[in-house]
């Protein structure tokens, strides 16, 4: 498999104003060369206008990018040589699959031997070996979309960006495609920058992840790190469900599915609340308890529905606990 040489991407001071509003508010950031990198945050949250000022395609009001050490802040989309995912494909409907693949090698002028042993070689690494000869229209969403990413990376751009690409699949071809993306990063080895408002994709997927809000970053480490040590109220609401907790030195942050949930006087010495349910919400694998606390807002507990050893019901009185280390101290109190 052919691969990039370069991707290492470094943010300096990123900043993108439009008129008085700021979009994105000095971001310094590094992105290392073969990474998969996610910036997550909700809408308005300045992801995908950062993504458009690394492609080239939005004027940097203040601030610089580097790849591999050299500024690239002056050099146009073209000239940049990025790969763009998005989330409408932006497939030629005229053109079969192998003329999409092959589309960037053509206008690079590239010789033709070389074009179609590489289209083979992306339409094997996307598993579309047979569907070459057909056009876009001919084929599902989620094949649609791999065709997008061979021809994206059939040049071996540096660096391969991705804008919400698997926005417009349902949600079981959407984890199925999550699967694919993820092994064709780890074989090609080209830096991946993804944007996404979806917790669970990011989790997935990512070596690392960029929480941002309100054109800053909120946060940046592994999936784990995140989700076990989230710094700020934001970081732990938004990546995942956590109940906040105000203890005697700050507010913490408690997962659901680390709370032990019994009737009354059953749980042993790790027991910290007391309180009565107020729904329960069943999933399939997991059911959801909604804890009503005396002056406190109410404790959601995620157990696993095969190891509830507990028949609960609603307005029973229950007991609710947690070992210390499962409530994480909140930067922001």
């Amino acid at each position: 498999m052919t691969q990039a040489a370069s991707g290492g991407l470094t943010l300096q001071g990123l900043t993108k104003r439009f008129g008085s509003f700021t979009a994105v508010e000095n971001v310094d950031l590094d992105i290392q060369r073969g990474e998969f990198l996610t910036l997550l945050g909700p809408s308005g949250s300045g992801k995908t206008t950062l993504l458009m000022m690394i492609a080239g395609f939005l004027d940097i009001t203040e601030g610089d990018i580097l790849l591999d050490g050299g500024s690239i802040r002056t050099l146009p989309a073209e000239k940049r040589n990025f790969g763009m995912v998005f989330q409408g494909y932006a497939l030629f409907p005229h053109m079969t699959v192998r003329q999409n693949i092959g589309y960037a090698l053509d206008v690079r002028k590239r010789p033709r031997a070389e074009i179609e042993a590489r289209v083979d070689e992306m339409l094997d690494l996307v598993q579309l070996t047979e569907f070459g000869h057909r056009k876009p229209g001919q084929l599902s969403g989620g094949q649609q979309q791999r065709v997008a990413l061979a021809r994206a990376l059939a040049f071996a751009p540096p660096v391969l960006l991705l804008d919400e690409p698997l926005g417009a699949l349902d949600k079981k071809l959407r984890v199925e495609v999550q699967d694919q993306l993820k092994d064709i990063h780890r074989r090609v080895g080209t830096t991946f920058v993804y944007v996404t408002h979806d917790q669970e994709e990011a989790l997935s997927m990512s070596d690392r992840i960029v929480i941002m809000q309100q054109g800053r970053i909120e946060q940046v480490g592994t999936p784990n790190e995140l989700y076990e040590h989230p710094r700020t109220r934001f970081a732990a609401g938004f990546l995942g469900k956590s109940n906040f907790l105000s203890m005697g030195d700050g507010a913490y942050a408690l997962r659901p599915e680390k709370i032990d949930i019994a009737p009354t006087g059953q749980l042993d010495s790790h027991k910290q609340l007391s309180g009565t349910i107020r729904s329960i919400t069943y999933f399939g694998a997991m059911q959801k308890f909604m804890v009503t606390v005396e002056n406190r807002d109410d404790i959601e507990v995620d157990v696993d529905s095969w190891r509830n050893r507990h028949a609960l019901s609603v307005g029973q009185s229950v007991d609710l606990g947690w070992v210390d280390t499962a409530a994480v101290k909140l930067e922001d109190t």
